[in-house]
């Protein structure tokens, strides 16, 4: 599995995902309290499918339930994911659970990468990338720019990505023309260098 450090990451950017399109779906009501209240739901939901395996209530809190099982299983988390989105602008309850079935993916995604996988649909699917707790700030990296990406889209018009790619297109390092022009003055000086003056 991811760190835990790793899962709190994710959740949080999970919670600004959901506290989006909430807020895009209209049904943040008044001052947008349940767009926040989807995303600290979100933020929990983050780290939900591992503490629902601890059983809480015995003294020793061994787990009730094998890890990464039912808690982990992309189904149940999808159906919740897909019907309270449905849900967002007819019940208060939906976002809440919005969010918190946003961070129960986003957990997942990060737990997805490493040999033990994650059970999807039925069986368990690992895309083999590397070791438990390996490579976190890639995984947080990627649902960061996932949540900047949505935040932007939902709040800003896109505006701030649209900038961000005329500024990596405008870039000289990227422009084709900028890069023929000196490999060409390039060539040109090391030809007259190699000729020697006057030819």
């Amino acid at each position: 599995m991811a760190s835990t450090k790793a899962h709190h990451a994710t959740g949080w950017a999970a919670g600004v995902i959901a506290a989006a399109l909430v807020a895009h779906a209209d049904a943040g009501g008044p001052y947008q309290v349940l767009s926040m209240l989807a995303f600290v739901m979100g933020a929990l939901g983050g780290t939900a499918p591992d503490w629902l395996e601890v059983a809480w209530w015995a003294p020793t809190r061994r787990l009730w339930i094998t890890h990464r099982t039912w808690t982990h299983w992309g189904l149940a988390w999808i159906a919740l994911l897909v019907y309270t989105y449905l849900q967002l602008p007819h019940h208060l309850w939906a976002p809440p659970l919005f969010g918190f079935a946003a961070g129960g993916i986003m957990h997942l995604l990060a737990d997805w990468p490493n040999p033990l996988g994650v059970p999807w649909i039925i069986r368990r699917h690992s895309l083999r990338w590397w070791k438990s707790g390996r490579h976190d700030l890639i995984v947080i990296g990627a649902a960061w720019l996932a949540a900047t990406i949505v935040a932007d889209h939902v709040f800003f018009d896109g505006i701030h990505g649209r900038r961000a790619m005329a500024f990596v297109q405008g870039w000289p390092l990227w422009s084709t023309g900028w890069m023929v022009d000196a490999l060409d003055t390039f060539w040109q000086r090391l030809r007259a260098w190699r000729l020697g003056p006057g030819n």
